[in-house]
């Protein structure tokens, strides 16, 4: 921890609150998180959130190539004595959040996200690699321990949700490590976990992912509303259609949002589309 610092201090680094900012330089979490991901001599990583540079060493000096994202040019200096010597490691002072996907994307080959991301940006993020990627193969990421309950929660419990159900539709996700919030430079005030999620295209079949996006939402807009009573609101049907089409889905009239799975969505969305529910 202390060489961290020192060349945070020699640098006059000052870390700003705004772009959640927590580094590690813990050796052994730095390679278990590298060991967990999956990162040999043949991948290409995108690390989201770089910080000083820590795992971004870590990461090179296994894959093939790393394109590391930071929105903070203020760690300019650091890394370029942090990530020294490596030249493998391609350094993009970007808001991840705001690239245009597809022209990066045009521009690399099949990758995987490997990041300790700052909390502020976690679910846009992975929304927007979901929603948006085409070639991003798995992530590995080091999040709120809240959140990663959520990515990989089971239906029926509180942690279920909207961005849950989108995880499923692409990929699978688990936790393979919980991390003390000791562990960072500034120590945050949550405990955080590693999730792991391998996408698997096409493991749920749906006939439109808009149409399978808007009866998520619907689903989870009220949480203690039945379903058919989401559905009424969302989509301004009448009682009938939103039984109808729950039926026809074989889906449990008193069901709310949180017991469905992704398959079971995805049956609801095709069968809101045919109805000409969801246009």
């Amino acid at each position: 921890m202390q060489d961290l610092r020192s060349v945070l201090v020699k640098h006059g680094f000052h870390f700003k609150k705004q772009f959640g900012q927590n580094f590690i330089s813990d050796t052994n979490l730095l390679e278990s998180i590298v060991t967990a991901s999956g990162v040999t001599k043949d991948t290409t990583v995108v690390e989201i959130g770089c910080g000083a540079g820590t795992l971004t060493r870590a990461l090179a000096e296994r894959a093939k190539k790393v394109y590391a994202f930071d929105i903070d040019t203020d760690l300019q200096p650091v890394l370029a004595e942090t990530l020294a010597g490596l030249e493998n490691v391609e350094v993009i002072f970007r808001d991840f959040n705001k690239i245009d996907l597809q022209e990066f994307e045009k521009e690399i080959e099949p990758y995987l996200v490997v990041a300790n991301l700052p909390y502020y940006i976690t679910t846009p993020l992975v929304t927007k690699l979901l929603e948006e990627s085409e070639k991003v193969q798995g992530l590995s990421i080091m999040v709120q321990e809240e959140v990663a309950e959520r990515f990989c929660a089971k239906e029926n419990t509180p942690e279920y949700g909207s961005i849950t159900v989108a995880i499923a539709l692409k990929g699978s996700a688990k936790i393979v490590k919980r991390v003390s919030r000791n562990l960072f430079y500034p120590r945050p005030n949550v405990d955080s976990a590693v999730v792991k999620i391998d996408f698997e295209r096409g493991r749920v079949e749906v006939k439109d992912e808009k149409a399978f996006r808007q009866t998520v939402k619907c689903a989870f807009l009220n949480r203690r509303k039945t379903l058919e009573n989401n559905l009424i609101n969302f989509f301004k049907i009448t009682r009938e259609q939103a039984k109808q089409a729950m039926q026809t889905a074989g889906i449990d009239e008193k069901a709310r949002g949180e017991t469905l799975s992704a398959q079971t969505f995805a049956k609801l969305s095709d069968i809101l589309l045919e109805m000409g529910i969801i246009k």
